[in-house]
C-alpha cells in the first residue's frame, strides 16, 4: 500500500477524514496558514487603498469592494479552507467543485473589484509609473492577448488531469497550494480583459468578448464528458490505497465520474452567468455611449444657436 501524504495523515489524525455528512459540510474547516496569510495580505492591501481614497474625500463604489473582498477572496477562502479544502484530496468530486470555484468564480469577482484602478488611484507617483509601465509592457500584452490567455485557460485542466500533475498535487502539499493559486491566476488572465473594468491591454470589443466566452464553453463539456466516461482511474496509485482506508462514500471510479459531471455542468452554468454579465455590461456601455453622444449633439446645437444669435 502506498503511503498517504503527510498533510492528509496529519489533518486526519493518521486516517482519512470522517464521512462527509451534511453537518460536516458546515463544520469541517481546515485553516491553511500559508494561503490564509496570502488572502489576508491581499485583502488588507485592497482595504487600505479604499481607506486611503476615503480619507482624502474620494469615492470608491462599495460594490467593487464587496466583489473583491467578499466575492473574490471570500470564495477563495471557502474553496481552500471549508469542507472543500478538507476533503479536496480525499474525493475527486469535492476537488472538482474547488477547482471550478478557483478558476471560474473567484477570478470573476476579483476582476469586478478593479484592483488595478484602485492601485493607480492610491499608489505614490513612482509606484504608479511602475504599474503603468508594467501594463504597457510586452510581457503584459502577450499574457493578456486573448488567444494566449484562452489557450492557457483551456489547456490547464486538460494538462492537470491527463498528466502526472494532478497526482503530484495530491502527494505534495506545497504543489497542492501552488496549484490553487495557479487556478486563480490563469482564470484572472482570461477574465480580466473580458469582464474587468481595469485598464488592461488587449481589451476586445463586446461582441468579440461574448464570442470568446462562448468559444471556451465546449472545452469544459468535452473534458467533463471524457472524465465521466473514462474507466481508467485518474491518480490510481493515490486513490486505490486511500479507498482501502476510506470506509464511507462511493468508490473512487464512481466518484471520478461524478467529478466529470460536476465539471461539465458547472462549466456551462458559470459560463452562462459570465455570458449574462457581459451582456449587461454591453447594454450599460451602449447606454453611456448614447448619453455621451446626446450631450455632444446638445453642445453643438447650443453653440450653433449662440453663433446664429450673435450674427443676427
Amino acid at each position: 500500500m502506498s503511503p498517504l501524504p503527510a498533510h492528509l495523515l496529519a489533518a486526519s489524525g493518521g486516517d482519512v477524514p470522517p464521512a462527509l455528512t451534511v453537518g460536516r459540510i458546515f463544520t469541517a474547516w481546515t485553516v491553511d496558514p500559508w494561503l490564509a496569510a496570502v488572502i489576508v495580505a491581499i485583502g488588507g492591501l485592497y482595504l487600505y487603498g479604499v481607506s486611503t481614497l476615503t480619507r482624502r474625500g474620494d469615492k470608491w463604489p462599495i460594490g467593487r469592494t464587496a466583489a473583491f473582498v467578499g466575492g473574490g477572496l471570500g470564495t477563495m477562502t471557502i474553496a481552500t479552507m471549508s469542507c472543500l479544502g478538507t476533503y479536496d484530496d480525499t474525493l475527486m468530486s469535492v476537488h472538482m467543485i474547488q477547482h471550478m470555484i478557483l478558476s471560474m468564480v473567484t477570478p470573476v469577482f476579483l476582476c469586478l473589484g478593479a484592483p488595478v484602478t484602485l492601485a493607480l488611484r492610491t499608489l505614490p507617483k513612482r509606484g504608479r509609473k511602475v504599474l503603468v509601465a508594467l501594463l504597457h509592457s510586452r510581457f503584459a500584452k502577450v499574457l493578456s492577448f486573448p488567444l494566449v490567455a484562452g489557450i492557457l485557460f483551456v489547456a490547464t485542466p486538460f494538462a492537470l488531469y491527463f498528466t502526472g500533475w494532478y497526482q503530484a498535487t495530491l502527494e505534495n502539499s506545497y504543489l497542492h497550494e501552488v496549484t490553487h493559486l495557479h487556478f486563480v491566476l490563469i482564470g484572472s488572465l482570461w477574465f480580466w480583459p473580458l469582464l474587468g473594468v481595469d485598464p488592461v491591454p488587449n481589451r476586445l470589443p463586446y461582441p468579440f468578448r461574448l464570442l470568446a466566452i462562448f468559444a471556451t464553453l465546449p472545452f469544459h463539456a468535452i473534458l467533463g464528458l471524457t472524465i465521466m466516461q473514462d474507466n481508467d482511474l485518474i491518480a490510481a496509485s493515490y486513490y486505490t490505497p486511500l479507498a482501502m482506508l476510506r470506509t464511507w462514500g462511493s468508490d473512487p471510479l464512481t466518484d471520478q465520474h461524478a467529478a466529470g459531471g460536476i465539471l461539465w455542468g458547472s462549466g456551462d452554468l458559470v459560463g452562462f452567468f459570465v455570458f449574462l454579465a457581459l451582456g449587461i455590461q454591453w447594454a450599460q456601455h451602449s447606454k453611456r455611449e448614447a448619453e455621451r453622444e446626446d450631450r455632444r449633439l446638445d453642445r453643438l446645437e447650443a453653440e450653433e444657436a449662440r453663433r446664429v444669435s450673435s450674427t443676427a
